[in-house]
């Protein structure tokens, strides 16, 4: 009798060794799928076959945490339950920290189980592992759970450690983003302003952030004329810059080879229309002088409006059409003129200037504004742009909460 107990215990511990080592062998498996950057269907497959064969798991659900809800990544055996439901009941147990049994659980998907499995990273819940149809003898069952929970738990690890990397390369990818859009957007400044006999010219651009979606520019015609543009494209990033690139080609190419600013202005529509297919828009004021003539025409499409100060006297040129990009052709048009003064001051900007975050209960309005030009209209350009920044930073005491381009012109 002592002899057949000896050999019954020798047996169930041969046969226990032989478990274990079947068990570190899966963990091996595994491990070196993961050092190998295995994609996640085949680390859940490897899963279900070791869970299937080794410990004849009859019954599965596997839910892992994505995006602030959980998603069943496995499920195998019985009745496969609504996935929102299941959800909802693991949920319920979410402060569960350790495994637990779910027989005569009061929830009815619950009962349904076995054993309740959870995993938790700083007490977040990462997953959820719900086990039935689990043979197994009574003296087993914690070896078994222990290593259920430690396989799981390294394919978690696994599948968070995949997630951060992805997050990593996104985050690498957008600040690259950001700084191809900052060298497109720099490429698009003018490293030069110009100044000659006829204009002098002084600018300032204060992105809020890295890139901005403000643009302008000046081009020297011909002997006796030039032109400037002023604009505002919605939205930030890459593809705002690369869409207001295409829009300074675009206007350069336009300019120099058509002599009235409507069908330069109907063409761009056109282009910002065939390029975001009504998804972004620009506001623009353009501008053509001609210095024989003095006379200035102009087309303000949507933008803030430019104030012309000449002889103690301001006034705003509003004058042109609808935001470039709504509609596929623009509904009017209506082209301004005006004869420019000799030493008239031409101020442009951007409606970052005006959306300043106010305190101590003062204002800034339009009329502020013109009032503005009107007493220092007198300064040169870089001198005149410098003098609004200081007063807005002492005077009105506001928070930026927008880029801020300012392009002013005096006009000889």
């Amino acid at each position: 009798m002592e002899y057949a107990d000896q050999n019954s215990g020798e047996d169930e511990l041969i046969r226990l060794l032989l478990k274990r080592q079947s068990e570190l062998n899966s963990l091996l498996e595994v491990t070196r799928a993961i050092n190998k950057n295995t994609s996640t269907p085949v680390l859940i497959q490897m899963l279900e076959v070791i869970l299937k064969n080794y410990l004849q798991v009859g019954k599965l659900r596997f839910l892992i945490e994505k995006s602030g809800t959980f998603v069943c990544v496995s499920k195998y055996g019985g009745e496969i339950e609504n996935a929102g439901a299941l959800i909802k009941s693991c949920q319920k147990l979410g402060k569960v920290k350790s495994p637990m049994i779910l027989t005569g659980h009061r929830d009815p998907i619950l009962s349904e189980y076995y054993y309740f499995i959870p995993f938790h990273h700083k007490n977040k819940p990462l997953a959820y592992a719900l086990i039935g149809d689990f043979n197994t003898s009574g003296d087993m069952v914690s070896n078994d759970l222990n290593f259920i929970q430690t396989l799981i738990n390294v394919i978690v690890v696994a599948l968070e450690n995949k997630k951060l990397f992805r997050e990593r390369l996104q985050t690498e990818r957008f600040h690259r983003e950001m700084e191809l859009a900052v060298e497109v957007q720099n490429m698009l400044i003018p490293l030069r302003l110009h100044k000659d006999k006829a204009v002098e010219i002084g600018a300032k651009y204060l992105p809020h952030q890295d890139i901005g979606g403000d643009y302008f520019d000046f081009i020297r015609l011909n002997d006796h004329e030039f032109l400037w543009c002023i604009a505002d494209v919605s939205g930030k990033g890459i593809s705002a810059a690369l869409l207001m690139a295409n829009f300074q080609a675009s206007l350069r190419a336009w300019a120099t080879v058509e002599n009235d600013l409507s069908t330069v202005v109907e063409r761009l529509n056109k282009i910002v229309i065939r390029n975001t297919k009504g998804e972004r828009f620009i506001t623009m004021f353009i501008a053509k002088y001609n210095e024989e003539t003095r006379t200035l025409n102009y087309i303000n499409a949507g933008h803030n409006p430019p104030i012309l100060y000449a002889d103690g006297t301001a006034t705003s040129l509003n004058l042109g059409t609808t935001m470039l990009g709504v509609f596929d052709s623009l509904p009017f048009i209506n082209q301004g003129e005006v004869e420019v003064k000799p030493a008239s001051l031409v101020f442009n900007y951007t409606d970052g200037l005006m959306d300043y975050e106010l305190r101590n209960n003062t204002h800034w309005k339009d009329e502020q504004l013109v009032e503005f030009v009107i007493n220092n209209g007198h300064l040169n350009p870089d001198r005149f742009n410098q003098t609004i920044m200081d007063h807005l930073n002492l005077v009105i005491k506001g928070k930026a909460i927008d880029d801020i381009t300012l392009l002013t012109l005096r006009i000889f």
